[in-house]
């Protein structure tokens, strides 16, 4: 446990972190030459969606290849070897956290198997609701299960599928499907990316030398050099083949889009555009309107970094109080969440972010976050900005409190873990310690996104974790819902149930 006194603290351990991150690239192009290598590239500007694994799996036009390890991209696939063994013009990537399933290399992707039809790779972003009763009816049909993965649910149904193509078995196999993905799927005859008909997970498509390209954010075409061309559109489906064909199908029909709102409050990378929107700006917009509803007199802005910073910047121009750093936060510390042994890992994250007290000290401060979880950091946050000599520190929060679990690819306490989940404002504010404490308002987040706010009765957004208000059944919570209730039951009645 990180000592409060401390000057350093831990800002890792109590965040909400993306799955993951995929990408792919598919064509006869210069850069398809060398697929692999353009993957890892874009992998690594995605790494922030994913640090526990990587793996990449090409095609040669004859066999597939895969690499997986656990880790970073650049401690995976920074050599020439490590690209040399993934030959081919065709290559798919995904860097992860573990959320269903849990962690191991039999769970980092893409995910491989050997069809009727021939090989089938996938790289998956989001969680299916509804895998557990899947995966229980396929094994009882005799399916065998590798991983532990809802993913691979997902490549037992195309398999155990009667439609003729790829494609047919694909949309048949998502059919059955609930919840979230953004998916590329690598076949003999070419790539197939799509997302639910919901448009939960992000995925867009670009164009590198005559290549085609997918990824889950757009700044990943930035660092290979690829043009951003659109987003996949919620349940649309694109094929792409090795001469550069590509073919759309929209199979689910039109649906009201519910992409995640929280990629523009926290999960992608500032400089990447989300549902054709800049989210640095959203996020500096976010801080404006938290400005504006949550006005303090102060001296100093200051951001937890790095998230809270472009809030920061809004809140400040909207308000007129100097923004400062005031946390420094250092980019030298190597990673630590694979140490063994809590001891370690704290006594190594806790040096990654150091208040500046020459410019806090004798301040009153108004410290700029992303989002509350369980509140162990932001207590620690307020504590260190009071050890630095702040004479007041008031909290805003560019997020509305998140009391909901999410069970769309993110990793989500239980609610009884999270403090807007048992905590009403006044005892959050008492529980950090904070002079004052407050959240952007779910009308002003939408705001700040470009609406006018939310329509409660049809909303834009996923927002689930803000209101609870969730887009699909959640069968498998409902189901373990029962379970427990059967294991409450006094003995010799739960049989009876």
């Amino acid at each position: 446990m990180t000592n409060l006194t401390h000057p350093f603290l831990d800002l890792d351990g109590d965040k909400l972190r993306e799955e993951c991150g995929i990408f792919g690239i598919i064509g006869n192009g210069a850069s398809g030459a060398n697929a692999a290598a353009t993957c890892a590239l874009g992998l690594h500007a995605l790494q922030h969606r994913g640090q526990e694994a990587v793996g990449i799996t090409s095609f040669d036009g004859v066999e597939f290849f895969t690499r997986r390890g656990l880790g970073h991209v650049a401690e995976n696939f920074a050599s020439g070897e490590s690209i040399a063994e993934l030959p081919g013009h065709m290559a798919a990537g995904h860097v992860r956290y573990s959320t269903t399933g849990g962690a191991g290399m039999r769970n980092v992707q893409p995910l491989y198997a050997d069809l009727a039809s021939g090989g089938f790779a996938v790289a998956h972003n989001g969680n299916i609701s509804n895998a557990r009763m899947l995966r229980q009816e396929l094994v009882q049909k005799g399916a065998i299960f590798q991983s532990t993965s809802d993913t691979e649910v997902i490549i037992h149904l195309v398999a155990t599928s009667r439609y003729p193509t790829m494609l047919d078995k694909l949309v048949d196999a998502l059919r059955l499907v609930e919840g979230a993905y953004a998916l590329i799927v690598m076949t003999p005859r070419g790539m197939i990316a799509c997302r639910d008909p919901l448009g939960i997970r992000p995925l867009v498509m670009g164009m590198l030398d005559g290549n085609t390209v997918f990824a889950s954010e757009t700044v990943a075409f930035d660092t290979v050099g690829a043009d951003f061309v659109r987003q996949i559109e919620p349940g649309e489906f694109v094929e792409v083949d090795f001469d550069g064909a590509i073919r759309t199908h929209r199979p689910f029909g039109t649906v009201k889009a519910r992409p995640c709102i929280f990629e523009h409050v926290y999960f992608s990378r500032p400089d990447s555009i989300f549902n054709d929107r800049s989210v640095y700006e959203s996020r500096k917009a976010i801080g404006m309107e938290l400005a504006k509803e949550a006005p303090v007199e102060a001296d100093l802005v200051v951001p937890v970094p790095d998230s809270g910073v472009p809030a920061a910047i809004g809140y400040s121009q909207q308000s007129g109080i100097p923004f400062e750093l005031g946390i420094i936060r250092s980019h030298y510390v190597g990673r630590t969440f694979i140490q063994p042994g809590d001891a370690t890992r704290h006594n190594s994250v806790a040096r990654k972010h150091n208040a500046n007290r020459a410019i806090v000290a004798g301040k009153r401060i108004v410290l700029i976050d992303d989002s509350i979880v369980r509140g162990t950091t932001s207590l620690k946050i307020v504590q260190m900005m009071r050890d630095a000599g702040a004479t007041e520190v008031h909290f805003r929060v560019a997020s509305p409190p998140t009391g909901h679990g999410c069970y769309y690819g993110v990793d989500t306490p239980e609610r009884s873990k999270l403090l807007a989940g048992r905590m009403d404002l006044a005892a959050m504010r008492e529980f950090i310690q904070a002079d004052s404490l407050a959240f952007v308002s779910i009308d002003g987040l939408y705001r700040a996104v470009g609406l006018k706010g939310r329509d409660n009765a049809c909303p834009q957004y996923c927002d689930a974790c803000f209101t609870g208000d969730y887009p699909t059944p959640l069968t498998d919570l409902a189901l373990r819902a029962q379970d427990e209730a059967q294991l409450a039951l006094p003995v010799g009645k739960a049989a009876l149930v």
